[in-house]
């Protein structure tokens, strides 16, 4: 049963959309924790490997039951002490990288436990540095006395807790750690804070509404040719999403491109559609659509093995189509 839980994003069954002071907020009624007022990207940065979504969901799901113990003391540790997502994210790197989450009786020298803290260093005695939960705390108090450590790559914090011979091994499990952060921890878009949190005001009140229901898809598997209700591929996602506002797009998404006005990408608003082509030039070759959703974030149904989720998008991407569209109008 757990290692369902890491197939994919833990889909949101209750979504409220407010629109306030310029702001797109959506909240999960049903499970929001209580940190998610407090949530910014700040808070839940990276990672810094984009597009390896569907690597760290594979590395995730071949976690033993010990593992996925340790990833839960973790994140519940960490929820007790009011420390941000990102910190959960760095212990779980960093227990990664050191015992594979496990909790070692040996190791290098007087190396314990699942950071492999070494008594001699003045970690603490075997008895404390093998009790996980003395180690998580441990970590977190050393993580917390490090200067910028919320602003660091975690890969790099990680290793300024652990002062590692080998400082470059952390990056390694980053996709797999956002994974579990997301799924195990419940915290929507831990890459980055999507949601449309901090998004802008949407142009009107169906594009609030297409945006509320791909927002509500979150999670939900990418099929190809699939039109929801339980999974989508892009267009299929955007076609359904305007559906439940009262608009009818076309099924494709090189003909949703013509389905609404036009304007350029970099002056997007949130609701508008958003392409990508073989040829960005050639709206024949279209082959993408996403959602953008303000503040440089889109939602979408990207590809096999990444489930519908929200990213940051850049205006030079490549393949980015020079025009969105605008639904409805």
């Amino acid at each position: 049963m757990r290692a369902g839980l890491l197939i994919g994003f833990v889909a949101a069954a209750t979504m409220t959309v407010l629109v306030a002071a310029g702001m797109v907020m959506v909240i999960d009624s049903r499970r929001a924790p209580a940190y998610a007022t407090s949530l910014s990207c700040n808070a839940a940065l990276g990672p810094t490997q984009p597009g390896q979504e569907s690597r760290g969901a594979s590395d995730a799901a071949n976690l033993t039951d010990e593992q996925l113990d340790t990833v839960s003391l973790i994140i519940s540790l960490g929820r007790e002490r009011e420390l941000s997502p990102r910190a959960w994210q760095i212990a779980i790197q960093a227990g990664m990288t050191e015992s594979g989450l496990r909790n070692l009786h040996y190791g290098d020298r007087d190396s314990l436990g699942i950071f492999q803290m070494r008594p001699s260093m003045g970690w603490g005695t075997p008895e404390q540095v093998t009790d996980p939960v003395y180690a998580v705390n441990k970590f977190y108090d050393v993580l917390e006395s490090i200067p910028g450590w919320e602003n660091m790559r975690p890969g790099d914090a990680a290793q300024a807790v652990e002062r590692s011979a080998f400082p470059d091994r952390y990056h390694r499990w980053e996709p797999m750690a956002v994974h579990l952060v997301e799924t195990l921890g419940e915290v929507p878009d831990a890459a980055g804070c999507g949601r449309g949190m901090g998004a802008a005001l949407p142009p009107n009140e169906k594009a609030g509404q297409a945006i509320e229901f791909a927002l509500s898809e979150l999670g939900d598997p990418y099929v190809w040719g699939a039109e929801g209700p339980d999974a989508y591929d892009c267009s299929g996602l955007m076609m359904r999403a305007y559906e439940s506002a009262g608009i009818v797009l076309p099924r494709l998404s090189r003909d949703q491109y013509r389905a609404g006005a036009m304007l350029p990408v970099e002056e997007a608003q949130p609701g508008d559609l958003v392409f990508w082509a073989y040829d960005s030039s050639d709206p024949a070759t279209i082959h993408h659509v996403a959602m953008y959703l303000g503040d440089g974030r889109i939602v979408e149904a990207q590809q096999t093995g990444v489930p519908v989720h929200t990213r940051a998008i850049s205006w030079d991407e490549p393949g980015l189509v020079p025009q969105a569209v605008r639904p409805g109008v």
